[in-house]
């Protein structure tokens, strides 16, 4: 456990030495955050008949969707992308694996790094969004404890499942450019348009976001409803599924 500490701790580190990623990583969830809800309240101080304020448990809820399936998911795959290839790409792969390290701890590792240092920015951005919420209700209805808290749990789980999927393409690609571009593709474009394809029926239950939303103690915008066992099972897949193929790689890599 000390040893696997270690390499989760090391791992974690040269996430957080990538100043540029951090820097993304944070303008998609802290940034972006801010960014919502000082346009709200600004937006109601100039015509407040117009426009309802800028808290409240409505504007809650679309932060929190922003944060689990939009913004804070490109986050997490950015993290994600960055934990899974980056030993292949800076060429220490090699190096690594010459120490007599068993490869499946190093690719063990960087899940558990690329969680952490992703749900660090998700939950700082939450925070606000909670904080706003109350702050600029103006009056409007609040979000109760419970819904705070499942809030939380789900936005976690949601960009948990992000990062694990991105650091499992990402140690089957070993590149940056092509992980970003069929993952973000996937879930940003391909996705959207599955899931208003009403001919493929109950095929579409096998998507990620229909079934994160599925499970969201918020409103869905999914056009169809999915079972909730059912939901959990897809989810789980789209984490262990990727994260076993991205481990097969890594232990059968050229070095």
């Amino acid at each position: 456990m000390t040893v696997a500490r270690q390499m989760v701790s090391a791992e974690v580190l040269k996430l957080r030495r990538n100043r540029g990623l951090m820097a993304m990583t944070g303008l998609l969830t802290v940034g972006v955050t801010i960014l919502y809800f000082g346009y709200l309240v600004i937006r109601h101080a100039g015509n407040p008949a117009m426009y309802g304020p800028g808290g409240g448990v409505e504007t809650f809820e679309r932060a929190v969707r922003m944060l689990g399936l939009y913004f804070g998911a490109l986050a997490a795959i950015l993290v994600g992308t960055e934990a899974g290839t980056a030993d292949v790409s800076t060429g220490v792969f090699r190096d690594l694996v010459a120490t007599g390290r068993s490869r499946l701890a190093l690719f063990g590792s960087r899940t558990p790094a690329a969680i952490a240092v992703a749900l660090t920015f998700t939950v700082t951005a939450f925070a606000l969004s909670v904080g706003a919420a109350f702050v600029f209700a103006g009056g409007q209805p609040t979000p109760s404890a419970a819904l705070i808290l499942q809030s939380l749990a789900w936005v976690l789980l949601a960009n948990a499942v992000m990062a694990a999927l991105a650091v499992g393409v990402g140690s089957l690609t070993g590149s940056r450019g092509l992980t970003l571009t069929a993952v973000i593709g996937w879930v940003t474009i391909v996705t959207q348009i599955l899931l208003n394809a009403t001919s493929l029926g109950s095929v579409r239950d096998g998507l990620l976001s229909a079934s994160l939303s599925q499970i969201a103690p918020i409103p869905s915008n999914i056009p169809f409803v999915i079972g909730t066992g059912a939901a959990i099972a897809v989810i789980a897949g789209w984490a262990l599924v990727p994260t076993a193929v991205g481990a097969w790689r890594t232990r059968t890599r050229d070095a």
